[in-house]
């Protein structure tokens, strides 16, 4: 009997919460043949006890890319907004007259947004401190990060994906060759950037009728294979220029290629090969690089979604010595404890939500957030974040909408998941927190449910 009454209350709780949800909200999930029971929705105005809308919070899911939140605020309490990424250049030998009679070292810490412009402004600091000629070997020491083997092909089968590049102490430029397609007539022009010294593209492309532009890439085949890539495939032409960022060789390999090419192009010779390795007792330190700082790099990794910067600032959040993903998940436990947040559901893999294992509540993520907007570096994790209809992953989202300019909302979108989670403002002035996960085979098709409960939010009173 008692068992009845208990199973009675659930479903009774279950009807009480689902006709809590907007009726627009409830009609465009049946559109999206999404049940109810797949999605977990709380909406609380910020600083409230009690939410306005709660279903299914309490259960464990998939958040996708909105795991990102949890990172990015650990970050901005455990190493503050000013915080900053070096990166080293070692001289393992003796300079004399420009020429070094020996290695090269450079040393990387995990910077997650060392580009191709500040690699090669930091070079031209190297030719400008005297060094012109290595006459020993590029040594990289990517040791900071105790990591097992990377496979790119693991999480979708499609290793090229920038979306898919592993973390690395000695990251350059995400790892990605931006390929530039230019019709031209019945021929197709192709641009790599950044140039790579030993790498050459060979482009057999051929034109092929657009069925449409969305996809104009699904016709072509990247091909990657030791020092050369082959494009194969179709190219819509009339799709006019495009372009993507692929990842097409190991860091290792990458940051040579690069190196080499800036490096001849500043006038400077380097007569030895490339190899793993640290500087010996011997060497000393001749510069170093120092990266954007830390609010400037959240901007990239919320507002873009950006898997590797995110999968690199959780890794330096366990940075003691030498960084590791076990170092990682307990520093953010850790730090989850002394803030009183207790997410006993919560699974991390690698913080940036490319995952098929990594859990938290619709419930705790909120909690999360209204943590996050009492913190006194509020401001820069919000700011962070897209805003509707303007910006990163929401640019395209509601644009004619009053809702348009008035939320920061963070997407996240797997095969499976569909979520958002942020802040928005209501015409009324009242400042809410949003979350709503979708973990169903159409949760692709749920973005108009999550649209319907935003602009509902929004004309709130």
């Amino acid at each position: 009997m008692r068992l009845l009454i208990l199973l009675l209350s659930l479903l009774f709780a279950s009807v009480a919460d689902a006709a809590a949800l907007p009726r627009e909200v409830r009609q465009a999930l049946k559109q999206a043949d999404i049940p109810l029971s797949a999605v977990a929705v709380e909406v609380r105005e910020v600083g409230a006890r009690k939410p306005l809308i709660s279903l299914n919070a309490e259960r464990a899911m998939n958040p996708a890319s909105t795991m990102k939140l949890l990172t990015t605020y650990a970050a901005l309490d455990l190493l503050g907004p000013a915080y900053t990424w070096k990166t080293e250049a070692w001289i393992d030998g003796e300079l004399k007259d420009g020429a070094l009679q020996g290695d090269l070292v450079l040393k990387g810490y995990g910077d997650p947004k060392f580009t191709i412009e500040q690699f090669w402004l930091w070079l031209s600091e190297l030719r400008a401190r005297g060094l012109r000629e290595i006459r020993g070997d590029l040594v990289l020491d990517r040791s900071y990060f105790e990591l097992p083997p990377h496979d790119p092909a693991a999480f979708d089968s499609d290793p090229v994906r920038a979306y898919n590049v592993g973390p690395d102490a000695l990251l350059l430029n995400f790892n990605t060759l931006r390929l530039r397609y230019l019709p031209d007539g019945d021929k197709l022009n192709v641009i790599v950037e950044p140039p790579l010294e030993g790498i050459r593209l060979d482009n057999r492309l051929t034109p092929q009728p657009a069925s449409g532009c969305d996809g104009w890439d699904d016709g072509v085949i990247v091909q990657p294979g030791g020092d050369s890539v082959v494009l194969q495939g179709g190219y819509p032409g009339e799709c006019g220029e495009r372009e993507h960022n692929l990842s097409v060789m190991p860091h290792s390999r990458y940051v040579e290629a690069v190196f080499r090419s800036l490096w001849k192009e500043l006038g400077g010779t380097l007569r030895g090969k490339q190899r793993e390795g640290i500087a010996s007792a011997n060497a000393r330190l001749f510069a170093t690089h120092r990266s954007e700082p830390l609010s400037s790099v959240i901007r990239d990794i919320n507002k873009f979604s950006n898997n590797v910067m995110a999968r690199q600032l959780f890794l330096t959040l366990g940075a003691n010595g030498n960084a590791s993903i076990a170092r990682s998940t307990q520093a953010v436990s850790e730090w989850l404890q002394k803030q009183r947040l207790d997410f006993p559901e919560l699974v991390l893999e690698n913080g940036a939500g490319l995952s098929r294992k990594e859990r938290i509540s619709a419930a705790h993520m909120m909690q999360l957030l209204q943590h996050a907007a009492a913190h006194p570096y509020s401001a820069e994790l919000e700011s962070s974040l897209p805003i509707l209809g303007i910006d990163g992953s929401v640019k395209k989202r509601l644009k004619e909408s009053s809702a348009t300019g008035h939320a920061h909302l963070k997407t996240g979108t797997l095969e499976v998941v569909k979520t958002i989670a942020g802040y928005m403002r209501s015409q009324a002035g009242r400042e809410w927190v949003v979350v709503f996960f979708i973990n169903h085979p159409n949760a692709k098709r749920g973005q108009a449910a999550q649209d319907a409960l935003i602009e509902w939010v929004q004309q709130r009173q």
